[in-house]
């Protein structure tokens, strides 16, 4: 079965527990956390994944590593390990994350810009473009990318709005080579 649907049925019972026990934010918080520790230590996974060391050790990490993460959290890392789906856990935490956007309204956007946005442009960008994504906000990560030379360039999901110099100048180049 494929990873990303095994990763959403988990990030679902995820969801509805925290839903239930009225801990999303805390969840996600932690979740991002967890997310961060898989994504910045390759070794780490390598770890939990090697057939030489016990289960017992295995758990012994986790319950060591993330001692600070909420119970459900924790106990669903280590039915992961239990169930050699530990690898999954990037998925995981992507899912749960759209989840909870979901149910709050909020997407996910990532804003290019020649130099760094300020929270008052990151606001108003939120305001114009949530509006037409449907949503009551959205989050913004910002990158900069000089080689845009001004203005943004916005992705939200799969649709990418470009207002940016260099994406205008590359249309009117397509225009008069036609």
């Amino acid at each position: 079965m494929n990873k990303e649907i095994i990763a959403k049925r988990y990030a679902l019972a995820l969801f509805q527990i925290a839903t239930e026990k009225q801990l999303l934010d805390q969840l996600e918080e932690e979740i991002r956390a967890v997310w961060q520790v898989f994504a910045e230590n390759d070794k780490f996974l390598s770890l939990l994944t090697y057939p030489k060391l016990s289960l017992e050790k295995k758990k012994a990490l986790i319950k060591e590593t993330f001692a600070a993460v909420s119970s459900p959290l924790r106990n669903t890392l280590l039915l992961l390990l239990e169930r050699h789906r530990i690898d999954i856990v990037p998925q995981l935490a992507e899912q749960f994350i759209h989840l909870v956007n979901e149910a709050r309204g909020v997407a996910e956007a990532t804003a290019y810009s020649a130099r760094p946005l300020t929270e008052e442009e990151k606001r108003a960008l939120s305001d114009v473009f949530a509006k037409k994504m449907g949503k009551t906000t959205l989050h913004i990560e910002n990158i900069v990318d000089p080689s845009l030379i001004g203005g943004v360039k916005l992705r939200i999901g799969n649709r990418i709005y470009d207002g940016s110099i260099s994406g205008k100048l590359e249309r009117i180049q397509r225009q008069l080579i036609g």
